[in-house]
């Protein structure tokens, strides 16, 4: 599967920006479709997954939980990041992921994913 994700930009602080993820080339529903992000000082972190098939699992991590909602429309092959209360902290380079048979546990793990998009920029000012 092929991944592009788009969306990113400059808002400032306390705005929203909506990210997606488009997929091409797989069977997108089966997919565990997850965003990262990265800065220069830090490691690649989790932001939030969600599963595949049936009823979806959705994890958040603490930091952005309350103000990111991740959503699939799995006939549009896309999942989607919308983020509102953006902080600066938030100012990073976003990465979608995805992977299939994923166990609920590794979901929040990079690692655990083989397919990644190219990632968006955003920038929150202050």
């Amino acid at each position: 599967v092929q991944l592009q994700a788009s969306g990113g930009g400059l808002v400032q602080t306390g705005g929203s920006l909506r990210l997606s993820c488009v997929a091409s080339g797989g069977a997108f529903s089966r997919y565990t479709i997850g965003w990262f992000r990265q800065t220069p000082m830090k490691e690649r972190e989790f932001v939030a997954t969600i599963s595949g098939l049936g009823r979806s699992t959705i994890k958040y991590a603490d930091s952005v939980k309350g103000r990111f909602t991740i959503s699939r429309d799995n006939a549009k092959n896309t999942v989607s990041l919308q983020m509102n209360s953006l902080k600066p902290e938030d100012t990073a380079i976003y990465y979608c992921a995805g992977d299939r048979n994923l166990i609920v546990s590794s979901m929040t793990t990079s690692s655990a994913y083989h397919y990644w998009g190219q990632g968006t920029q955003l920038t929150v000012s202050s």
